[in-house]
């Protein structure tokens, strides 16, 4: 059994971080985020959350125990996703630019007492100015013209995101364990999915599609979570 110092595990799961802290506690991540709310109407979320959960193969390669583990989940986010999810607006926007705070979660399958870390992000739906509105559900991709210009591509936040996480931890990905394998596989056309089923083929044999873990660090979904009527947003993370 690995056992941490004492205070390790413990102070990382009671506390939240952002993109340049540490140690922050939820009643700030409650107050910051109530506050970051201006102009947006009462059906509007508050903010989002976006849920970051590599795979255990990928986790072999972001360090050896879990508190070195941990530190590369927070590293990841904060080089890689949030800078990634802000570009992906098409506004000129920064990781600088986005509100949010991250919690890492640990939790054990009973079954075989596998650790499952991972992290939840809550994203305001403003933008640190509390100016501009930002929705990663948005239809809209990078337009150009109109009252509404920006956007928002979650296809290329996925690929992105992946591929910084490969640079980052020097990580080789096998072709079944990619987004765009894994994407082409559910929402492609038939020929599409046999060209990608001929590329695997003539890549290496690996495991079935139906056994993959894909998924880098952003699910293919990113959830809007309603809000109460007492304006304390629903935070819904273990405590």
């Amino acid at each position: 059994m690995k056992i941490w110092n004492a205070w390790s595990r413990e102070s990382i799961q009671k506390v939240f971080f952002n993109l340049t802290d540490d140690n922050i506690y939820k009643s700030q991540v409650i107050r910051d985020i109530d506050s970051n709310i201006g102009q947006l109407l009462k059906t509007d979320a508050k903010f989002y959350a976006i849920h970051v959960s590599p795979s255990e193969k990928e986790f072999q390669a972001m360090g050896n125990t879990e508190q070195e583990q941990a530190k590369a989940i927070k590293r990841y986010i904060r080089e890689v996703v949030i800078p990634e999810y802000a570009k992906n607006f098409n506004k000129g926007l920064s990781a600088e630019d986005i509100k949010f705070y991250g919690k890492i979660h640990f939790s054990r399958d009973r079954s075989n007492n596998e650790l499952n870390m991972h992290s939840h992000l809550i994203v305001s739906r403003k933008d640190q100015a509390n100016k501009k509105k930002l929705s990663p559900l948005t239809n809209h991709k990078n337009t150009k013209k109109g009252v509404i210009t920006g956007g928002f591509d979650r296809k290329n936040l996925f690929l992105q995101a992946e591929q910084g996480f490969d640079r980052l931890f020097g990580y080789k990905r096998e072709l079944t364990e990619s987004f765009e394998y894994y994407n082409t596989m559910k929402n492609g056309s038939i020929p599409e999915q046999l060209k990608m089923q001929e590329r695997q083929t003539n890549e290496t044999e690996v495991q079935p599609a139906n056994q993959l873990n894909v998924g880098t660090a952003i699910q293919p979904d990113i959830p809007t979570l309603q809000q109460s009527d007492n304006k304390q947003p629903d935070i819904n993370i273990p405590n």
